[in-house]
């Protein structure tokens, strides 16, 4: 079964009995989803947590002067989530939108809850949550500390499948710079 497949892939049914990973698997819904689609918008509080399974994603959102800033890419086997407005209940401050047709699995909040007594469901939890900041906080120096070409290669190398499937656009606002400048360091390194 596909589904079982996607999700055993991200819990590793190693680390859970199969009670256990039978109880996450029902909590979860499949959901496909069109490019340009949002899965969670700006305002909003957002009611799911999606694993992306296929396609491409990016969280954005917009600056004092109009501009739409991307904040992050979301792909394969990521956890799309605004951790903010999900727990809290708070409204989003930014959108998550498709850049391609894809799809993901949804679980609620509430489904959510059901799973967390499950101590490894938990660490898995946590594990990515913890993940999750050490990028942003690497993400947020870089644009501050680094040079705009060492951005984008660190991005180029670590996650070369965005460079493969994202529109230059939404790179360059990501990397803080340009799109001039991001074609200028793109025909740099292809020299």
């Amino acid at each position: 079964m596909k589904t079982a497949h996607f999700l055993n892939s991200i819990f590793k049914s190693e680390n859970f009995n199969q009670e256990e990973l039978e109880l996450i698997l029902m909590q979860f819904e499949e959901v496909e989803f069109r490019k340009n689609e949002y899965l969670i918008e700006k305002g909003k509080v957002a009611s799911y947590y999606y694993f992306l399974e296929t396609g491409f994603l990016r969280s954005y959102s917009i600056d004092t002067e109009g501009n739409d800033v991307t904040t992050k890419f979301f792909a394969e086997k990521d956890i799309v989530i605004d951790w903010h407005s999900y727990f809290l209940k708070k409204p989003c401050k930014e959108s998550i939108q498709a850049l391609t047709n894809g799809k993901c699995w949804k679980i609620s909040f509430a489904n959510f809850m059901k799973l967390f007594n499950i101590e490894a469901f938990r660490e898995v939890g946590r594990t990515r949550l913890i993940n999750n900041y050490f990028e942003l906080k690497h993400h947020s120096i870089s644009v501050i500390a680094d040079q705009a070409k060492d951005r984008y290669l660190n991005l180029l190398k670590e996650k070369p499948s965005i460079i493969q499937n994202v529109p230059l656009k939404h790179i360059a606002t990501y990397l803080g710079i340009t799109d001039t400048s991001l074609s200028r360091i793109r025909k740099e390194i292809t020299l």
